[in-house]
């Protein structure tokens, strides 16, 4: 065998009765408490962060699923009047994994930015995750409509009225045994079809 294949080998210790001996690496007791701390903070911090998403209270959910125009009748004495009457469905939903108690659902429809009158209804109980339907009734009687006389008429001959509402409701969460108030109001520009009573549209902005 030649010098350029030969193996380089490390030469043997000088006492054959010496024995070498490599201990593992073992980490301190104090190390291994801090990892474990550690893991055990974060797994906490991250139940805790999950609980929060899920349970904190958040406002419900406001729609108005119908406003249907009973009736409407234009009185020229003793002086020009408007008779009018709406049947409202007023959608709330719950989003909280609680039960939501409201008091009151007040709902006012006005005509171009003049308020025409305000329905209240009476409390009730919205199931965790489930939508309600509240019916109310509003009618309004022997309303002046001196300044609005001429919008109504053009409205009225093109079929369509445009009203705005406001739907307001107030409650209370029941998070364990905890009571957290809660409140919700939403406005909507609803155009209704005089024709079949229908909404032709509805644009709502949350407040």
């Amino acid at each position: 065998m030649s010098k350029r294949d030969s193996v380089p080998y490390a030469p043997l210790p000088q006492n054959p009765n010496q024995t070498v001996i490599v201990l593992p690496v073992y980490y301190h007791d104090r190390t291994r408490r801090y990892l474990r701390h550690c893991l055990s903070f974060t797994a906490v911090l991250f139940f805790l962060s999950a609980a929060i998403f899920f349970l904190y209270p958040s406002d419900p959910n406001l729609r108005l699923a119908r406003l249907r125009l009973n009736h409407v009748r234009v009185n020229s004495s003793p002086k020009l009047t408007l008779d009018l009457s709406f049947s409202l469905i007023i959608k709330v939903y719950n989003r909280d994994f609680f039960s939501l108690d409201y008091d009151r659902l007040a709902v006012s429809v006005g005509y171009r930015g003049r308020e025409l009158g305000v329905v209240n209804s009476d409390g009730g109980r919205v199931r965790a995750r489930r939508s309600s339907y509240v019916n109310s009734t509003l009618d309004i009687d022997g309303l002046e409509v001196i300044h609005d006389a001429i919008y109504l008429i053009g409205d009225w001959a093109k079929g369509v009225i445009p009203f705005d509402t406001n739907t307001q409701v107030e409650g209370l969460l029941g998070l364990f045994f905890f009571k957290i108030p809660l409140k919700a109001k939403v406005s909507c520009e609803v155009y209704v079809n005089k024709n079949d009573q229908t909404i032709v549209r509805q644009d709502c902005y949350p407040e």
